[in-house]
């Protein structure tokens, strides 16, 4: 349920370049039940933002987690070699 084009029809562009740039990371962008977009990758902690912000930083808030979470992964992956 990667596609954007499809799966948040009718979200703010916003959303719609944060999507895109998870999507150009690696993460996996999902709809869930509650309303919610939620982005999983392999070897991360889940990171869930709202559908609808209220907060004009809400995109760019999600984004810098989306960084800190890869960059927390990829700095547990160099401890364990």
């Amino acid at each position: 349920m990667s596609n954007t084009s499809t799966s948040h029809r009718g979200r703010k562009k916003s959303l719609q370049d944060l999507a895109d740039f998870a999507i150009s990371q690696g993460w996996a962008v999902h709809r869930t039940h509650g309303g919610h977009i939620k982005f999983t990758k392999g070897g991360c902690s889940p990171i869930f933002t709202s559908f609808t912000p209220s907060d004009h930083r809400a995109g760019l808030n999600a984004r810098a987690q989306l960084r800190r979470a890869q960059n927390q992964s990829q700095i547990g992956d160099r401890h364990a070699e």
